[in-house]
């Protein structure tokens, strides 16, 4: 199980960018980090979650 934004989720051994393809999150206005190190959108492909990995997706909302 992996720890997304605080909730259990069983997606380990997918990577990040397959996880993205499910989820609601706009690839182009987020941040995350995995185990407190923010992961570059470069990496998103490589990086396979593993049980027991911590990660928070921050997304930026525009406005004014």
């Amino acid at each position: 199980m992996v720890k997304v934004n605080g909730e259990l989720l069983p997606v380990d051994g997918k990577t990040l960018a397959e996880y993205l393809e499910t989820s609601s999150f706009d690839i182009r206005r987020i941040v995350i980090e995995r185990n407190e190190e923010i992961v570059p959108k470069s990496a998103y492909n490589d990086v396979v979650l593993q049980n027991g990995d911590s990660i928070e997706i921050v997304s930026f909302v525009g406005g004014g």
